[in-house]
């Protein structure tokens, strides 16, 4: 079997770097969408929650219901989980009162179980592996902990440290260049790198989220949410028409 017949068994894209490019962008859509719903709509984090749950769950029965990759199925679906996860997030932090810390601690207990059960279960956690709707089922699951978690981290990071939104935008910029770096230097496995620079690029997103729609006095930019939203989303789209997107290989 060839590698482009191989390929269209999975769904999941190649990582190249405009998959990891779009990725940034979709969790900082995450961020200010989200809090659109939630803050500037008056819904709160709660009904928020409801309906970008609702949202995720629908993009990803499409995703798993689809014959073959789609990369807009595919983003859609990333991006739902982005939204979902800052939503989720806030409400577990502020809501139910646990903190940021508590709310990271919960998060990372609930990503790494759900990372656990899946290799148990399946024998393998890689992106290659995903050929199957129960590998996919773990696969998005664990994209909506990893999402929920890395909001948690870029508020915890931004806030109850004292850095800003900038100062932790440098932080997380600096621990994924530090998985990049062992990436090309090291012989740690591709899977753990994988799945470190998915968490990273959330709190990432998330801090580059507040930092344009936060007011002001608060450190940010105070750009509408629905604008920030609307050109965050546009630059997506054309992101992934322009950049090639080509399903995975699967693995031996």
């Amino acid at each position: 079997m060839n590698s482009e017949m191989r390929s269209a068994l999975i769904k999941v894209p190649q990582l190249t770097l405009g998959f990891w490019v779009i990725k940034i962008l979709a969790t900082t859509l995450g961020e200010t969408g989200g809090d659109a719903v939630s803050m500037s709509m008056n819904l709160g984090y709660l009904i928020g929650t409801v309906i970008f749950m609702a949202l995720f769950i629908l993009a990803v029965v499409f995703q798993i219901r689809a014959k073959k990759f789609n990369p807009f199925i595919y983003w859609i679906a990333i991006v739902a989980s982005t939204t979902v996860g800052t939503t989720l997030a806030d409400f577990a932090d502020r809501s139910l009162g646990i903190g940021y810390l508590g709310g990271s601690t919960l998060l990372a207990v609930l990503l790494v179980s759900t990372l656990f059960v899946w290799h148990k279960t399946l024998g393998s956690i890689s992106v290659s592996s995903i050929h199957t709707p129960r590998a996919e089922a773990f696969y998005w699951l664990t994209i909506m902990f990893s999402q929920t978690l890395g909001t948690a981290l870029g508020d915890w990071t931004a806030d109850s440290f004292g850095l800003g939104y900038v100062g932790a935008a440098y932080i997380f910029s600096g621990a994924l260049a530090l998985v990049v770096a062992a990436y090309y230097f090291t012989g740690m496995s591709r899977t753990v790198l994988f799945w470190l620079a998915f968490v990273l690029t959330r709190p990432l997103g998330a801090v580059v989220g507040d930092f344009l729609d936060k007011p002001l006095a608060q450190g940010g930019l105070e750009f509408s949410r629905y604008s920030a939203t609307g050109v965050l989303l546009v630059a997506i789209i054309l992101l992934v028409i322009v950049l090639p997107q080509r399903a995975a290989i699967k693995s031996h």
